[in-house]
């Protein structure tokens, strides 16, 4: 049985922390910008995609949920990967994890420079991505109920913000406001271009890579079960609220937009945000679209620190990353870890100066791979730890993962599934390419460890 805490950590999240810290996490760029790509691959059939994935990720959430109730600690599914899995797994979760974080993180920064452009197009990106790492450092070097506080107020801006958007574009619909020249807002345009799925089954089948990369970072929950004031109850609650707001955002944010334009018109060089305030008759629509934007990848680099840094720190409790890892400061924060991260997002800076262009692309197909991994031995471990429970043990489980073990095995199944898409396609094959290096690169680390 796992220790109840760590130590060194100091539990101050609360309810609300968590239910938004995984929300700040998951709706960021992959939203604003990124469904525009999900929605030129498939059509409106996309919201289908988006649904399917939802359904799957409910799945490895209960998964974490179950796991990180019964195991509230730091390092969270690396260290239930070591546990039930061997530490090999533990090694490899951990540190692919930490490597989506730092190539998520890095695209955020990216946005977050071409965001800030918009008002200074004159400043370098370097510039931009530099004072957010040092701001991000400040915050996640302060006692964890900071942390918790800002990215609070950051996702409440940005959930706020998408709401406004969905209402906005509801009574827009109602009064046959049209934000396309010669095309009504209306319900049929989600068949009217072309049917519901104009680019047939393989367009379909090649959105669920941006889909899925959209929905990365909701793990965050499992991670904040070492600080939470109460575990046993936030974890839960904040499991069963979180899948679904993400994908109701996502799926009625896109329906509202698909209904308003034709997907035709949505390419991302305009955006429909944009557009929908404009119609509203809302003054400095794109200001105020600019800083809602940069809220969010604020929100979600702050998200990424913190969950990588906490990885970091149960990584380095198990022997699986250097002790300097472990090293905690009076807040109670692994302080190294912080600073490490926030070194990496110091890439972000190097790229933007070199390569200002390509870095958001770049980073985005590193991100897919290790997300479905990531997911994967979540499913895997909880798996793991249903068969070695004893049925008394099972009988003190109070929360459970539904339809057992029909549900996770699906889920299983699902994961595959994308792991073989993202192979398939041209489009994304780079991120299988990257994933299996950095496994091999992970496993002759490993193999050295071992024999040092």
């Amino acid at each position: 049985m796992l220790p109840p805490e760590d130590a060194g950590l100091q539990r101050g999240l609360k309810m609300r922390h968590i239910r938004f810290i995984a929300l700040g996490s998951a709706i960021g760029t992959g939203l604003f910008y990124g469904s525009a790509a999900a929605i030129q691959t498939a059509g409106p059939i996309v919201l289908l995609a988006y649904i399917l994935s939802g359904i799957a990720v409910f799945w490895v959430m209960r998964a974490l949920g179950e796991m990180a109730v019964r195991h509230p600690v730091s390092g969270s599914f690396a260290k239930y990967a070591t546990d039930y899995l061997g530490p090999f797994a533990g090694f490899i979760t951990g540190w692919t994890f930490v490597f989506e974080m730092v190539s998520v993180a890095i695209a955020d920064v990216t946005a977050f420079a071409v965001y800030m452009g918009f008002w200074f197009p004159g400043t370098p990106k370097w510039i931009w991505v530099c004072s957010v790492i040092l701001f991000i450092a400040a915050i996640n070097t302060r006692h964890v109920r900071v942390f918790g506080e800002l990215e609070f107020w950051l996702s409440i801006i940005k959930v706020s913000a998408i709401l406004a958007m969905i209402i906005g574009g509801i009574a827009l619909l109602l009064h046959g406001v049209s934000l396309s020249d010669g095309t009504e807002g209306a319900v049929s345009n989600l068949w009217s271009s072309g049917g519901v799925a104009p680019n047939g089954i393989s367009g379909f089948l090649a959105c669920f890579t941006v889909v899925v990369f959209s929905f990365g970072g909701v793990e965050t929950i499992g991670i904040t079960a070492g600080e939470a004031t109460d575990p046993n109850s936030s974890i839960p609650k904040a499991i069963n609220t979180v899948p679904f707001r993400i994908l109701l955002f996502y799926v009625g944010t896109l329906t509202v937009i698909m209904m308003l334009v034709p997907w035709t018109a949505i390419t991302g060089e305009a955006s429909p945000f944009v557009q929908i305030f404009d119609a509203l008759g809302i003054p400095a629509a794109a200001s105020i679209l600019n800083v809602v934007v940069i809220t969010a990848a604020v929100s979600a680099i702050n998200a990424d620190t913190f969950s990588a840094g906490r990885i970091l720190y149960g990584l380095a409790r198990d022997g699986h990353a250097p002790k300097a890892f472990r090293s905690v400061s009076r807040n109670g924060i692994p302080w190294m870890a912080v600073v490490v991260m926030c070194t990496a997002l110091g890439i972000g800076a190097i790229l933007n100066a070199v390569v200002p262009d390509d870095v958001f692309e770049i980073a985005a197909a590193l991100v897919t791979f290790a997300t479905v991994w990531t997911w994967l031995m979540i499913l895997a471990s909880h798996i793991a730890m249903r068969r070695k429970m004893t049925k008394e043990e099972l009988a003190q489980t109070h929360y459970r993962v539904p339809w057992w073990p029909v549900g996770p095995c699906l889920a299983v199944a699902f994961m595959v599934a994308v792991i073989v898409l993202l192979a398939w396609f041209p489009s994304s094959r780079i991120a299988i390419t990257v994933g299996i290096a950095w496994l091999a690169v992970l496993s002759a680390t490993y193999l050295l460890k071992l024999r040092k």
